[in-house]
């Protein structure tokens, strides 16, 4: 059965009734949520950087081992060629193998530098390492501190949440599909969540603006939806000021 225009407008202020109810649950948790995610997103940062410094560390320290085996590798030959030096026939192979020597012994040198160059590297890593340990741990803090807070304010209004958001889940079902999605449209835009509002005080209760009387009319009727002309939110009714009356002052007779 089709719904009429002021049942369809009864759902959608409803919805708006709740959820204005969830964006002030949001509302008092501020800023955490946020702050919570951005510093989980910095240590999940910082996280990537010591696994790349431990990376390096790691290949810096592979460099020495295999540089100290180039080196054993090389005394070895030293050794082959002093022996072979000590039984030559002639001067050439003498030369040959004094040229081998000092090949093996540049080799050698050439290795302990890089070994020495690598230390360096990794004594500095290992620095920049443990400065990023301790920005991390004290990040670290600072979350968990932020995240008990959170939780503190979210375990006062979980109950309340959950029964709003179940409540919400049936008031979608009683909205008109296309209606709800100009409503999700319109709430997005909005700067305070409100998509529907009551005429008050002969304004629109989202942007103030003045409604006109014809037009208050025509939203009191609701045979029609009618959106705000100024910022576009559906107008959902008009809530008539009740004006109260002073007492009248008694007269006191004349003596």
């Amino acid at each position: 059965m089709e719904s009429t225009v002021a049942q369809k407008l009864d759902a959608i202020y409803n919805l708006q009734l709740i959820d204005s109810k969830l964006d002030a649950i949001v509302k008092v948790r501020g800023a955490l949520p946020e702050e919570v995610q951005d510093l989980e997103d910095e240590i999940a940062g910082y996280e990537t950087r010591l696994e790349k410094f431990q990376r390096e560390i790691d290949s810096y320290e592979e460099d020495i081992k295999n540089l100290k085996e180039s080196i054993k590798d090389s005394e070895k030959l030293i050794k082959k060629y002093q022996d072979q030096q000590m039984n030559v026939r002639n001067n050439r192979e003498y030369d040959a193998i004094t040229k081998e020597l000092e090949l093996q012994d540049l080799e050698i040198q050439v290795a302990r530098k890089k070994i020495a160059e690598a230390g360096v590297k990794i004594d500095q890593k290992k620095l920049d390492l443990d400065d990023l340990e301790a920005v991390m741990q004290d990040r670290q803090k600072d979350l968990d501190l932020k995240k008990n807070e959170l939780s503190t304010i979210v375990a006062e209004s979980e109950a309340e949440e959950a029964k709003l958001n179940a409540d919400r889940e049936k008031s979608v079902k009683k909205v008109d599909e296309r209606l709800y999605k100009s409503y999700e449209k319109i709430r997005a835009n909005a700067r305070n969540g409100l998509a529907v509002v009551m005429v008050k005080r002969g304004a629109c209760g989202g942007c103030f603006n003045t409604v006109p009387p014809q037009r208050q009319a025509d939203i009191r009727e609701k045979k029609k939806l009618i959106v705000c002309e100024h910022c576009g939110r559906i107008l959902a009714g008009v809530e008539d000021e009740i004006v109260e009356e002073k007492p009248k002052k008694k007269r006191t007779a004349k003596g």
